[in-house]
């Protein structure tokens, strides 16, 4: 069979069999999975895997595999073509405040009881910092309080979280700073359990736009892990309204998974499944939307933390899925479980990083922040 032969020769060079004996060994459980793969590249290789035509017990490590190995520069005319194609759909993709709101309810409205089952006490939707420590909790903990330690923050000041989620950050800088925080998510399930985890607190939900977002100003500026959802043509629109936001002596930390590699699109099966239009942002995209607006403090990558974090959102959805199984299907499970350990053999790859850009509105002669 010749789309056999030719997917057993593309894995080769990443030292991965089919029907192999190792745990990052693929086994095909139905011949439909060669022509899917050749003919869809990445797209189609996940969703064979939704679809059960394939396994393999390690598949973070599959996928580190694949990636260290630089399978699509070794493509075939034909897989190239298609990778191709679906590229296509990113560059020509929306981010109209409309767009983002459907786009923000098809990943973050799909259920808070499945995140709970996942993430940690807190609630924390991104990449833990797990310097010295050994938990998903204390690594969650510490990364709140880098940030807080990185801005300044201080008893009083005023904080708007971009991309707020659950309102975990909010919770952390009220209770240990005394911060007065306002967050904006365009995800109405977000905001409810939000408002339950924050009362009491001074801390406001607001269902808007970043673009939307008008006759305030604030001491200080976080976004962690939702600049991923604003797109390259809106770069420049949201480092302007950010500066526009921002105090003039105040402080804006970006925190974002980021691409090293400016030749490679968002993988289009994270695009179709996952987070539709998403798109990782690249060092020269952050740069340009930049200038003229904020003076950069200091950039920090500790990428390699977020295959802790995944791996252990993995551990704790596989062992929870029982109290949420009445709500998804099978189907549903392979794909979180892909999207999951997919992630994580990325960043393992270090085809991913994870960003902590702290920047000011205009160079000052001393910035009240600590960067490690």
């Amino acid at each position: 069979m010749e789309t056999k032969r030719a997917v057993e020769n593309l894995l080769n060079f990443a030292d991965i069999k089919i029907n192999g004996e190792r745990d990052w060994d693929i086994i095909v459980n139905d011949d439909y999975f060669y022509s899917q793969v050749l003919k869809d590249g990445s797209l189609g290789l996940g969703e064979s895997y939704m679809d059960n035509l394939w396994d393999c017990k390690q598949l973070d490590q599959f996928i580190f595999n694949v990636l260290r190995a630089d399978l699509k520069s070794k493509y075939d005319k034909e897989v190239m073509l298609a990778a191709a194609k679906e590229k296509l759909k990113g560059v020509f993709s929306s981010h109209s405040i409309n767009s983002c709101k459907k786009d923000i309810h098809h990943h973050y409205d799909i259920g808070n009881e499945l995140f709970k089952n996942m993430l940690d006490e807190r609630m924390v939707y991104s990449c833990g910092y797990w310097k010295g420590v050994e938990s998903l909790e204390e690594a969650q903990e510490q990364k709140l309080e880098l940030i807080c330690k990185k801005i300044g923050l201080k008893p009083g000041m005023t904080l708007l979280d971009v991309g707020c989620g659950w309102g975990s950050f909010m919770k952390y800088a009220a209770e240990k700073y005394g911060a007065i925080c306002t967050g904006v998510t365009l995800s109405k399930e977000q905001i409810k359990l939000g408002e339950e985890l924050c009362k009491g607190l001074p801390v406001e939900f607001l269902y808007e736009d970043y673009r939307e977002l008008k006759g305030m100003q604030f001491d200080r500026i976080v976004s962690v892990g939702m600049f991923e959802h604003v797109g390259p043509e809106n770069y420049k629109v949201y480092m302007k309204k950010m500066n526009e936001l921002l105090k003039d002596d105040g402080v804006f930390l970006l925190h974002t998974i980021g691409g090293l590699d400016s030749g490679k699109g968002t993988d289009p099966w994270i695009v179709k499944y996952i987070f539709p239009n998403g798109a990782i942002p690249r060092i020269k995209g952050i740069g340009e939307a930049m200038e003229d607006n904020f003076y950069m403090e200091d950039w920090h990558d500790f990428g390699p933390d977020y295959d802790k974090t995944l791996m252990e959102w993995h551990k704790r959805f596989i062992k929870n899925w029982d109290n949420i199984k009445e709500n998804y299907d099978e189907r549903f499970k392979r794909m979180w479980e892909y999207y999951i350990l997919t992630c994580a053999g990325a960043f393992r790859a270090r085809d991913l990083a994870l960003w902590q850009i702290v920047m000011t509105k205009k160079r000052v002669d001393k910035v009240e922040c600590r960067f490690s």
